[in-house]
């Protein structure tokens, strides 16, 4: 119930504002009903009060006035008894303000008191300040002689009489008072809970008709949302919740009339690039045929010719790779790509994808450095895609990394599949995290390309990744390395709760690990040159097995000395 009540809090403006409405009138009436109490209650203190004050004196004459005309033969008891009956026949001739219970008492010399009626008791407090020739009032809770007991106040004043020590009382019962402040107590009770009720209701109305048309825009925007474009607002007057319905419809208008171009444009366009990669394969076969036949007889041609006809071949190569990425993007652009799953084994897809760029790595004498598990890495998908990507990932690494070395690391969870593929060359610009996977990006038109890349290759490897419910992303330091990471989960498109490998790259962070932490000159350079992105990765200095194999890497404080002598 409270989940539920906290879910309407957060999601509904119309219960925010209905509670801050019920808040808000609540601890209205509570103000004005305790301002009302309490004033209705100084205002009946006071009337008795002042009826006391007049019954006290007319109470305290009428004693003294018995008491001498009683008998000194007479014992106290019986002359103050005289003196009560007197009083009490006064309150009942109809000349008193308010009706009340007559008390006399007497403090005799030897500490006791007689009281009429006999066994009263009145506070110790009220006859001190009475004994002190005070009169003086207090509520205070009256035993009754049947047992029960009710509030009362009760006014004392010395008698100036023959019997010392003489104090007379009248107790004025407050139950009527009490009965007055109950009900209007509940009359304040009842009115304070119509008076919420009727303000929760308006407001609930005030709000509804300003919530109804916009929760109806919500709904109507999310339908738009998913693609049912004809939705509309009912515009109902010429108000502001019209004008607003009025202005919606035409935003969906104009919206649903560019949606659909876009979506024409880009129908016409995957059709395009799927016509005319279709249609380029018959003459670029007939090219092919023709090139091969010039090339089978290359011994005969003049070395210009030969010259020509390898740059022919070459290029025609190129462009039957650049038709073969065009047609698998363009599948991917129509949603018909699919899976052929199959159980197959992580490491085999990346002996595969090295088998077909091993050459590239032998022709720039770059090694490749494999940290792979013992045992099977067992993963369901589409072979042939993932070695695609992974080929991609490998010539993209061998092509940037500059002579250094490249490692290739797979590691793997109960749900997820990792493999991460790091150079130590160029890297990665800030930014250019994402933009490597954009169609047809070039980092650096500048940098020197070896593998003949179409463009296309990294955009169709994340297309493909996420076919198999998983990702590709990146990571770089410019000068440094970069890092691609594939994570593809064990069964295509199911959760992966955590992923198997990072995507920083760790040779960075354990080279600033072991640099100097004292704030020396070396420990400094290290880590400022670092963070601007202009080291490079800490790589081992075996020897390479064979003379041009690849050059010794520099190592991060060279690499951050020769940073610093350029931008000098």
């Amino acid at each position: 119930m409270k989940d539920r009540f906290l879910d309407s809090w957060r999601s509904s403006l119309q219960v925010r504002f209905i509670g801050m409405i019920l808040a808000a009138s609540s601890v209205v009436m509570l103000i004005l009903a305790y301002a009302l109490i309490s004033v209705l209650t100084q205002r009946l203190i006071d009337q008795k009060l002042s009826a006391a004050e007049q019954e006290i004196d007319r109470a305290r004459i009428t004693v003294e006035q018995q008491i001498s005309a009683t008998g000194t033969g007479n014992s106290v008891q019986v002359r103050i008894n005289s003196a009560r009956a007197s009083l009490t026949q006064l309150g009942s001739d109809g000349e008193s303000h308010a009706a009340f219970e007559p008390v006399i008492v007497v403090q005799n010399s030897d500490g006791t008191q007689t009281t009429s009626p006999e066994g009263y008791r009145i506070p110790d407090n009220l006859r001190s300040l009475v004994a002190q020739d005070q009169i003086a009032y207090q509520f205070t809770n009256i035993d009754q002689t049947n047992g029960g007991n009710y509030n009362a106040l009760v006014m004392g004043t010395p008698a100036h009489a023959d019997i010392p020590g003489t104090q007379v009382y009248i107790v004025l019962s407050m139950e009527s008072e009490e009965s007055t402040m109950a009900l209007m107590r509940g009359l304040l009770s009842a009115a304070a809970v119509v008076v919420v009720v009727l303000l929760v209701g308006i407001a609930w109305l005030a709000t509804q008709q300003v919530i109804a048309p916009v929760r109806s825009a919500s709904r109507i925007a999310q339908r738009l949302a998913a693609g049912h474009l004809r939705e509309r607002m009912v515009v109902e007057g010429e108000d502001e919740m019209g004008r607003l319905a009025s202005s919606f419809n035409d935003m969906a208008e104009k919206l649903s009339k560019q949606i659909t171009q876009l979506e024409e444009y880009g129908n016409l366009q995957r059709q395009f690039t799927s016509d005319v990669s279709h249609e380029l394969r018959t003459p670029l076969t007939t090219v092919r045929m023709a090139a091969d036949l010039i090339a089978a007889d290359a011994d005969s041609l003049e070395p210009h010719t030969r010259r020509a006809t390898e740059l022919m071949t070459r290029e025609l190569d190129r462009f039957e790779a650049l038709l073969a990425d065009l047609l698998e993007i363009s599948r991917h652009d129509a949603g018909v790509a699919d899976l052929s799953k199959a159980q197959l084994d992580a490491r085999s897809c990346v002996d595969s994808a090295w088998q077909q760029t091993s050459h590239l790595a032998e022709e720039l004498g770059v090694e490749v450095r494999f940290h792979v598990p013992d045992d099977p890495v067992t993963v369901e998908g589409d072979s042939r895609r993932i070695e695609r990507i992974l080929r991609n990932l490998l010539a993209n690494a061998i092509d940037h990394s500059e002579g250094n070395p490249v490692d290739v690391d797979i590691a793997e969870t109960e749900d997820a599949v990792g493999i991460a593929v790091t150079d130590h060359g160029v890297g990665l610009k800030d930014g250019q995290e994402e933009l490597v996977f954009n169609r047809f990006w070039r980092a650096d038109a500048s940098r020197v390309r070896h593998s003949g890349g179409t463009g296309l290759g990294l955009a169709i490897a994340r297309e493909d990744a996420v076919l198999h419910g998983g990702s590709l992303d990146a990571t770089g330091i410019f000068g440094v390395g970069s890092r691609f990471r594939l994570i593809l989960p064990r069964t295509p498109s199911a959760e992966i709760d955590h992923d198997p490998i990072a995507l920083e790259l760790p040779s960075v962070q354990a080279e600033l690990a072991d640099a100097p932490s004292d704030g020396s000159a070396e420990g400094s350079t290290l880590q400022a040159t670092a963070s601007a992105a202009s080291a490079s990765a800490d790589l081992d200095d075996e020897e390479p097995e064979s003379p041009g194999q690849m050059r010794k890497p520099e190592t991060l404080a060279e690499k951050a000395t020769r940073s610093e002598e350029e931008s000098e």
